[in-house]
């Protein structure tokens, strides 16, 4: 009975695997924005940063959840081969986001009176959807499930 479960578990992941990369994605992303979120909170809120300055810092330490949740996870790339140059190419991507980022948050707390917080959750948002097809495409695409 096991095997036939299993089967059919496998023959949905195989339908379904562009559903399932987004929802792995969407929770890597939420995990990773959570850190973002927690530690742009502390370094403004707690420790008194400037709200610029502790977004860039926030957003650093998120690349580094967020580079190993979607390589080895989102896009079950196991892979060791070439990773030093993923990761270079995650950096440049992540780089070129945080510089998006920083401007958007700027733009949205700045010109448009958002608080800091909800300024960062709307500048993820955006920043997810052009970041999905870019690993999928240019920096995961070997291995990806």
């Amino acid at each position: 009975m096991i095997p036939f479960i299993q089967n059919i578990f496998g023959v949905l992941e195989e339908r379904f695997t562009a559903y399932t990369k987004i929802i792995r994605f969407l929770i890597s992303g939420g995990t990773s924005t959570g850190v973002d979120l927690a530690f742009l909170f502390f370094f403004t809120d707690v420790l008194g940063i400037w709200y610029l300055a502790s977004a860039v810092a926030a957003f650093i330490i998120a690349f580094f959840v967020s580079f190993g949740l979607q390589k080895f996870w989102t896009f079950r790339d196991h892979s060791r081969d070439g990773m030093h140059a993923q990761a270079g190419i995650y950096f440049l991507v992540a780089s070129g986001n945080l510089i998006f980022n920083t401007l958007l948050v700027y733009l949205f707390v700045e010109r448009f009176g958002s608080h800091y917080l909800l300024a960062q959750i709307v500048a993820s948002l955006i920043i997810a959807g052009e970041s999905f097809f870019v690993y999928q495409k240019f920096i995961f695409h070997r291995k990806a499930v």
